[in-house]
């Protein structure tokens, strides 16, 4: 059941879409400055459920403007003698090769780049494994949507050199995983991915 903290999320998610989209399809002057007005309030519910200071909560929640719609989080589960590749995270936690998808890139454009970036590989990308609701799965609840897409890729060339985001990279039994960077992908995101791999009839899966 939804605890107390995340409905006030929520609330105030929904009220930041309605007031985004009222900021920007609006013609009333004064129908605008409400819009405006209910926008702060979201913010300022947010502010309360967190330890961020209201500037802080403005810029990461109320930066954007048009219809809100989901950011992407592409995901890269490339494998080597049935073992799959992380990415040590310089927080010491360690995820799947990834990151948000560019502006001027499509996902499997972004896939290639962040793989070649965080590992130091080039890889091929060869099917989409899922495409998730990110609060469906992994904590904390973000205040914005995010849609995952995890991708199954294989390596053709390239070594590993520390770059400013991670500092090591390593293949991983699904029996001897790291710590992992669990609001990034969790244990059982690294499951679905070695399923995908053994599979040989894979159906992409989605929320």
């Amino acid at each position: 059941m939804m605890d107390v903290a995340e409905k006030w999320l929520q609330w105030a998610v929904e009220l930041q879409s309605i007031a985004q989209a009222g900021l920007y399809y609006g013609t009333d002057v004064f129908d605008k400055e409400r819009y405006q007005r209910v926008r702060d309030i979201a913010a300022e519910m947010l502010c309360c459920q967190t330890d961020l200071p209201l500037e802080r909560v403005k810029e990461l929640f109320c930066n954007e403007t048009g219809y809100q719609t989901p950011k992407l989080d592409s995901r890269a589960a490339v494998f080597q003698n049935g073992k799959i590749l992380l990415v040590k995270e310089r927080n010491g936690t360690w995820a799947l090769p990834g990151g948000w998808v560019d502006v001027d890139l499509s996902v499997k454009e972004n896939i290639i780049k962040e793989v070649k970036e965080e590992a130091g590989l080039d890889v091929k990308t060869e099917m989409v494994i899922a495409v998730q609701d990110r609060e469906k799965h992994n904590q904390p609840v973000y205040a914005y949507k995010v849609c995952k897409i995890f991708v199954l890729c294989t390596a053709v060339g390239g070594t590993f050199a520390a770059n400013n985001e991670t500092v090591d990279s390593g293949y991983f039994g699904m029996e001897e995983l790291p710590e992992l960077a669990a609001e990034k992908n969790n244990t059982e995101q690294i499951q679905m991915c070695f399923d995908a791999y053994h599979s040989e009839n894979w159906k992409t899966m989605f929320d």
